[in-house]
């Protein structure tokens, strides 16, 4: 029964450091954490520079292997400091993790599997953990109930859209010839909405006046296209921001389920909201 104790209690503890950041452990732990994930994609950008990789490729390669030797350790005390192991492998920070941690050990196996290198940076999502942000979690939460309520206009403003760009790009065929490049109505449509939203490669232009007429058109269009989703958002967003009174905030922390590893709970909760257990 001692035996059993202290087993749960190592355990309580290492989930209090690696989940939790509510302690100086556990903070100064996802700083660390931070820190070497910040590196890891600097290390992937300076391996693409030729120039840096066949001078420093040993020393780029050491390092990249320590903390691919750090994010595999994480990885086995996240599933053995939890009761339900396979809660976490399947969560979306779960399997981030495992998909982070594999490329090195990938890169000896497959080839060109060093690209994936790179997905270590969507780990840098865990800085809200860090610093404890509940500031920023609850305007999270409204930026997400905004979103939610708004998703059927934009749906509409999209379908709208893109009706518009196939329409307008049929138009720009027919004016357009070959030459231009407008060489079938899909590329046509392309060019469209490459206009449409200002971002304009410029490796279609029509020639014809009557087609720069056009362009110029929905070139305008754009403008005024861009703001409607941003403006459609920001409604919902005062009009729930000034429908949400003191008590119906609700305070979240940073504590993880010790069974689920499930995070956000309130800071009122003694029990998780996923699987039930004590907290």
């Amino acid at each position: 029964m001692k035996a059993h104790k202290i087993h749960s209690g190592w355990k309580n503890t290492l989930h209090e450091i690696i989940y939790e950041a509510d302690t100086p452990l556990g903070k100064l732990f996802d700083l660390v954490l931070i820190i070497l994930i910040v590196l890891s994609v600097v290390l992937v950008m300076l391996e693409s520079v030729k120039e840096i990789d066949v001078h420093y490729h040993k020393v780029l390669l050491t390092l990249e292997w320590v903390i691919t030797i750090f994010f595999t350790l994480e990885y086995i005390a996240r599933l053995i400091s939890i009761k339900k192991p396979w809660k976490y492998v399947f969560s979306f920070y779960g399997i981030i993790d495992f998909v982070s941690t594999i490329p090195l050990y990938l890169s000896y196996i497959l080839a060109g599997s060093q690209v994936l290198l790179a997905v270590r940076a969507f780990r840098l999502l865990r800085i809200f953990r860090i610093l404890k942000l509940v500031k920023f979690m609850g305007e999270a939460s409204q930026l997400k109930a905004a979103l939610k309520a708004s998703r059927a206009k934009i749906a509409v403003f999209i379908y709208v859209v893109l009706i518009l760009s196939v329409i307008m790009g049929t138009i720009m065929y027919l004016i357009e010839s070959d030459e231009a490049g407008f060489t079938s109505i899909p590329r046509s449509i392309y060019w469209t909405i490459v206009t449409l939203t200002t971002v304009g490669y410029g490796d279609i232009a029509p020639q014809t006046n009557l087609g720069q007429f056009l362009a110029t058109v929905i070139m305008i269009l754009g403008y005024g296209i861009i703001a409607v989703p941003t403006g459609i958002v920001t409604v919902e967003f005062s009009r729930h921001k000034k429908g949400q009174t003191a008590a119906s905030v609700v305070h979240t922390n940073t504590q993880a389920c010790p069974s689920c590893a499930a995070e956000g709970h309130r800071d009122d909760a003694t029990n998780c909201y996923n699987c039930g257990d004590l907290l």
